[in-house]
């Protein structure tokens, strides 16, 4: 986007968008609904009787599963198309997450990780083929736009699914996973009977030699390609740092005197801000150049980090962090999200799965950097997750801008190539 290009307002959007995509976004929200696997993991199998060394094992379990989930969703997008990756994803992992409860005991300890791990492997699936569906349906035009819906759904879904967990705890904790699973049952329903089989042409027949090499390729050019690691680099580093506001922030919160009630607050405020702001905003960053959002929404993220230092002063800083800090996730959030997208499709859904991958890998890291080091350093550490996800900012900015330099330079002569797109 240019600055001289037509503004896009959020009614454009909503009225430009696809009916599949309407599926596709409703699907989304009605499975982050019901997500709660890895959010009451752990005090799922402490209620059981397991020890939290074990529970914790379980969340690694999961985690791990989730990072090779998004990878190989990607391949499989890429081979067998979205609509049946995400048919298979989801229909994969519903038994397996209604199948914990009869294996959280002690005796079958291998068997409960080895389907965590499976479950995390299958949840996570799905993303890399419902992103590339979204950018494949989604008008070019509104592409920014679509992902912010997107985040939106799952925002939306994880802000409400600990309020729908709080009252199926009070009937019984199994029940728990069971609606997990029948919320992944229907959106796989749902995906088979709404979603297209094909959102592109199809591209021609290969034998599985040429599709071995082609996945090759692909990923030797993401390895060449300086631009998309150092994107990849920032992926990782920022999320770390936003991992931060759900790991240490309690905890600083706690050790500086204030009511658990205050990070309640700060939950319910930066949900509402994200789910009713974020729209109209992405109307607004589209008109810039993505490099510049997403360099300003990494500034004002940093300073909320910062400010979050200041909690022991007052606990009117913490809210004040939390809606700057939010305030940069809208800002830089959907042009990150959507970035993978803009490559050519011999190259899109493996991208979008690395990225993915790597925000998983980070989520999973990140809480037990974040711990050891806010032991450590206390309000110092937040000035240390500014910097680092300044740090994030800075090589993003360098990836985006590049990559929209040979973008530019593609479109003056073009390559017919694409994976050889490479720096």
């Amino acid at each position: 986007m240019t600055d001289d290009s037509p503004a896009i307002g959020v009614l454009d959007t909503l009225r430009a968008t696809p009916t599949t995509v309407r599926y596709l976004l409703g699907g989304v929200l009605v499975n982050q609904l019901g997500a709660f696997v890895q959010t009451f993991l752990v005090l799922y199998l402490t209620h059981r009787g397991l020890s939290g060394g074990t529970a914790g094992l379980a969340l690694g379990a999961y985690s791990l599963g989730t990072v090779f989930g998004t990878v190989l969703g990607g391949e499989i997008t890429h081979r067998l198309g979205a609509r049946t990756t995400i048919v298979a994803a989801m229909a994969g992992s519903a038994p397996l997450v209604a199948v914990l409860p009869l294996l959280a005991r002690p005796g079958l300890l291998a068997a409960l990780l080895v389907a965590i791990a499976l479950a995390g492997l299958f949840a996570q699936a799905y993303r890399p083929a419902a992103s590339v569906l979204l950018s494949d349906l989604m008008p070019e035009r509104y592409q920014v736009m679509g992902f912010s819906m997107m985040r939106i759904a799952l925002n939306t879904g994880a802000a409400l699914a600990p309020l729908i967990a709080a009252g199926v705890i009070l009937l019984d904790w199994d029940l728990l996973f069971w609606l997990d699973g029948a919320t992944t049952l229907v959106y796989a329903a749902l995906a088979y009977r709404l979603l297209p089989r094909h959102a592109v042409p199809e591209q021609q027949p290969q034998d599985s030699a040429e599709r071995r090499s082609g996945g090759r390729a692909a990923y030797a050019a993401m390895l060449r390609d300086r631009a998309y690691l150092a994107y990849l680099a920032a992926v990782m580093l920022g999320t770390v740092a936003y991992v931060q506001s759900s790991i240490s922030l309690p905890l600083e919160i706690v050790h500086d005197g204030y009511p658990t009630g205050l990070y309640s607050a700060v939950l319910t405020a930066s949900s509402l801000v994200l789910i009713t702001c974020e729209l109209k905003i992405t109307s607004y960053i589209t008109r810039i150049p993505t490099y510049l959002a997403v360099g300003v929404g990494h500034l004002v993220n940093s300073a909320g980090l910062a400010v979050y230092g200041l909690a022991v002063h007052s606990g009117a800083f913490v809210l004040f962090g939390a809606v700057l800090a939010v305030s940069g996730l809208m800002i830089a959030g959907p042009s990150m999200f959507a970035h993978p997208a803009t490559f050519p499709d011999a190259l899109k859904a493996r991208y979008l799965g690395t990225m993915q991958a790597a925000a998983g890998l980070a989520s999973a890291v990140g809480p037990l950097f974040g711990v050891w080091a806010w032991t450590h350093l206390h309000a110092g550490f937040w000035v240390l997750m500014a910097l680092v996800n300044g740090l994030a900012g800075v090589l993003a900015v360098a990836g985006l801008k590049h990559r929209a330099a040979l973008r530019a330079a593609a479109a003056k002569n073009p390559d017919p190539d694409p994976v050889g797109e490479t720096v």
